[in-house]
């Protein structure tokens, strides 16, 4: 999720109305070899993430489920996306956000200055930090979270070696379900929300719900989206849906069907996720809708934010004893 270095932050979409994601910038790896250009190292590397951003999140969640939390630390910028981008805020006064203790920057942006004196894209989250060069690893989730998940291994506390989400034999697979569930989903919910043409908001959201469907269809099958094994596939979709019913079902005019009430094998399949050590601990509902209704003023001028949070993701998961699973 992001601000623009230059120009209207609300206006993310192009002349023809549809919204076009950009590509990231800083594509560096850490690696777990001492000749890296980034190696691997417990307390060198720091994450900048916002609670509101679902790409963000994904860092997040595998950072927890591999036990990276003193390895890795993390700094939580304020959930409003102002005319300066994303800004760090006391926790005293936003409860949940951090200031920066590694930088001492009062916004995301001076730290791609700092790493590219001469950057102009948009500043985005998650951003991995180098603590000793000084600079931006990655900004791009999808490669942030698979260094997360293998590269720090050495680090952490047995019971999380050799645990991963991207495994071996289910690659090719996981490749392509993340390929189809990143446009028509993940993306496809804000190709439906920023849309400035009704062709192009309809055509997003009703592909959101194709998508949905075939996913309700997968999970009335199987326990997770690739079978009974828990991967980076689910974990990449589960931030979109946590979002889906407070945020873009509404505020995205994502609104055929809610999670809720429309698809019972994806509510159920969020609340497994939701209710594995940890996760919950990650996930701020208070940050996620303030920042999507108050800081998408083109959407919503008057920065109303809804009272409910979507389903009860506590509840207690029934399997029914018909399902393969």
């Amino acid at each position: 999720m992001s601000s623009t270095a230059s120009g209207d932050i609300t206006k993310w979409h192009s002349k023809d109305g549809q919204f076009h994601r950009q590509v990231s910038s800083f594509r560096d790896f850490v690696e777990a070899k001492p000749d890296a250009r980034f190696p691997a190292e417990a307390n060198r590397y720091h994450l900048y993430v916002s609670y509101a951003c679902p790409w963000a999140h994904r860092t997040l969640i595998v950072r927890k489920l591999k036990g990276l939390e003193s390895i890795i630390g993390v700094s939580v910028v304020h959930y409003l996306l102002g005319p300066n981008g994303w800004e760090f805020a006391s926790p005293d006064d936003v409860p949940g956000a951090t200031l920066d203790d590694v930088n001492g920057a009062k916004y995301i942006r001076e730290l791609y200055f700092k790493a590219n004196p001469n950057y102009s894209a948009r500043f985005t989250v998650p951003v991995l930090w180098d603590k000793k060069q000084h600079t931006i690893v990655s900004n791009e989730s999808s490669e942030i979270i698979r260094m997360l998940n293998t590269e720090f291994d050495e680090f952490v506390e047995p019971e999380y070696r050799g645990i991963t989400f991207y495994p071996e034999e289910l690659r090719e697979k996981i490749d392509e379900i993340n390929g189809w569930i990143y446009d028509t989903v993940n993306n496809g919910v804000y190709k439906a929300g920023f849309a400035s043409a009704q062709d192009a908001y309809e055509t997003n959201c009703r592909g959101v719900f194709a998508s949905l469907d075939r996913i309700e269809s997968i999970l009335a099958e199987n326990e997770f989206l690739l079978g009974s094994r828990l991967t980076e596939a689910d974990l990449r979709l589960f931030t979109t849906i946590l979002r889906f019913d407070p945020v873009y079902h509404g505020h995205f005019k994502c609104n055929i069907k809610q999670i809720s009430t429309g698809y019972p094998n994806i509510l159920r399949w969020t609340r497994e996720i939701y209710q594995l050590p940890g996760i919950k601990e990650t996930v701020n509902m208070e940050h996620i809708k303030k920042h999507y209704y108050m800081s998408h003023t083109q959407i919503n001028p008057l920065q109303i934010v809804p009272v409910s949070n979507g389903p009860d993701l506590d509840k207690p998961i029934v399997k029914p004893a018909s399902r393969p699973y």
